[in-house]
């Protein structure tokens, strides 16, 4: 009997220790193709600086950010809300990459844009009531490589791991229940990073 072990699917390991699945799939495209879709990203998607309203105060942010979907869903998160925009084809196509990489099904993108390191998100949980429970965020980065931490909300124990140029991380199960995560500010970093997340709306 031969065995294929390079078309084999093999079980990848969960970067938390307990309480949540966060799957590094790595590479899912070869540096000319992240290339590509990157380039085009970069000058095709509406970019808008992201706005949050915190304690009665309008924050805006340097970094900048879309929402993209099936349908025009509205998308709330820091007391803002987006209204979702018709998926572009590229969008379309890293869609398709990423159900075929996680065996889920997204129906709505929210991408952001970081300029360089200076630029980060602090500790947070995507945890908002449209965002179908414990199901699937595909994390899509491209760009310059960035390290990304996650974080217990009760045991404070933290983990690291670095994002690279067309690769695709997975957060899942209980993960945004009893995890936050974040992209720490780095003086090191000084190209931009763009960052894809799929994810699955539930409507009421």
């Amino acid at each position: 009997m031969t065995v294929d072990l390079f078309n084999q699917k093999v079980d990848k390991p969960n970067l938390l220790p307990f309480e949540g699945e966060v799957i590094d799939h790595g590479l899912i495209m070869s540096a000319k193709v992240a290339q590509h879709y990157y380039d085009a990203l970069f000058g095709s998607i509406e970019w808008r600086n992201d706005e949050a309203y915190i304690m009665g105060k309008h924050y805006v942010t340097k970094r900048k950010v879309a929402w993209y979907a099936d349908q025009p869903f509205s998308y709330t998160y820091s007391n803002s809300t987006k209204t979702a925009l018709a998926w572009t084809r590229e969008l379309e196509e890293l869609k398709s990459l990423s159900e075929k990489a996680t065996g889920a099904i997204y129906n709505s993108c929210l991408l952001n844009l970081y300029h360089d390191g200076s630029e980060g998100m602090a500790w947070h949980s995507d945890g908002e009531k449209m965002l179908l429970k414990n199901g699937s965020i595909a994390s899509i980065s491209l760009g310059a490589e960035r390290r990304f931490g996650f974080k217990h909300k009760k045991t404070k124990e933290t983990i690291y791991t670095i994002l690279q140029h067309g690769s695709l991380l997975e957060m899942k199960g209980e993960t945004q229940t009893y995890w936050m995560h974040r992209l720490p500010p780095t003086t090191k970093v000084k190209r931009p990073r763009i960052n894809l997340t799929f994810r699955t709306i539930v409507e009421n």
